[in-house]
């Protein structure tokens, strides 16, 4: 498209995608051709690194979104801002700006209004695909009081081998990489920060991730001691506040408890959807229970989370 003024009233809005190529990017760029509600605008590949072509790329976009390391999420989120009253929203899917302050959270089922603030922001942070299944288990809990905010939690996780970037990907696919590994072993993964904040911990929780060898899909889960935690409840109680805090939400569903009779979960059951699902399960002899958030890492986690806060921001 090469007319780069902005639309006109009754035109679709237009976005630019800083960082197109990427596997985010790519997603979401296939997300939005399929839905036909904006005109995405594209930058020459050999300008991608060019400042004033990249600027105006903003200028003739309503809202951008940064597919980017975090470094350059920055200097692009400057970038745009030397725009001044031209410059585009942002949404920013690296990890810069997620408990930045003036940005809002892009997780619209977390709490009440969410949805309502990201319609209405100019900066919108879109969360990590990790931090999206570790705060749809926890905050519900921490607001009503079943999870006191400073309670020891440990959230294990596994997910496919696209979360990891082009290197990972590569090495998998060509049978270089290991069949499962856990990583993160330094304790300070980059989506603690976020899990903490938004999870409304005031305690740094231990979380190991892992990684397994298929390419997408996502399971975070989150084993409990019931009896350590006020009033001791029931792995029942835990659902049904799960289940009420997510009553109604679109792409967030509370699995029916029988289901858990089962006793087993696989990861890749929600690829290629932007839905995620919890489940819980419990033994009420031994006071115990494990939740899990089942997403697909390039859906709900990535991809999926940018356009769905893209349709609220942009109200298409």
């Amino acid at each position: 498209m090469s007319d780069q003024t902005h639309p006109t009233a009754g035109a679709r809005p237009r976005v630019f995608i800083d960082g197109e190529a990427g596997t985010t990017g790519l997603g979401i760029r296939t997300r939005l051709d399929e839905l036909g509600l904006v005109d995405v605008i594209s930058i020459a590949p050999e300008k991608r690194k060019d400042a004033d072509a990249r600027r105006e790329m903003m200028r003739a976009a309503d809202l951008i979104i940064l597919c980017l390391p975090d470094d350059a999420a920055r200097e692009a989120v400057s970038l745009a801002a030397s725009l001044g009253d031209e410059a585009p929203r942002v949404l920013d899917a690296s990890t810069a700006h997620r408990v930045s302050e003036g940005w809002t959270y892009g997780f619209p089922e977390m709490a009440e209004g969410q949805a309502e603030a990201i319609a209405g922001a100019s900066h919108v942070a879109n969360p990590g695909c990790y931090a999206t299944g570790a705060i749809a288990l926890l905050r519900p809990l921490v607001e009503r009081g079943l999870l006191p905010v400073d309670f020891p939690v440990a959230i294990n996780a596994v997910s496919g081998y696209s979360g990891g970037g082009r290197s990972m990907i590569e090495d998998y696919e060509a049978a270089r990489a290991p069949a499962f590994e856990l990583y993160g072993l330094g304790l300070k993964h980059k989506h603690l920060p976020e899990i903490r904040a938004y999870g409304l911990l005031a305690r740094q929780p231990i979380f190991v991730p892992s990684v397994g060898n298929f390419r997408q899909g996502m399971l975070v889960s989150l084993p409990l001691f019931l009896r350590d935690l006020p009033g001791a409840p029931s792995a029942a109680d835990l659902h049904a506040a799960l289940a009420a805090h997510y009553e109604g939400a679109r792409n967030v569903a509370v699995a029916p408890q029988e289901e858990a009779d089962a006793g087993r979960i696989e990861a890749l059951a929600l690829n290629d959807t932007d839905r995620l699902d919890i489940h819980v399960f419990g033994n009420a002899e031994h006071g115990q229970a494990v939740l899990v958030a089942r997403l697909d890492n390039l859906g709900k986690g990535a991809s999926g989370a940018a356009v769905q806060n893209l349709r609220l921001m942009l109200g298409v």
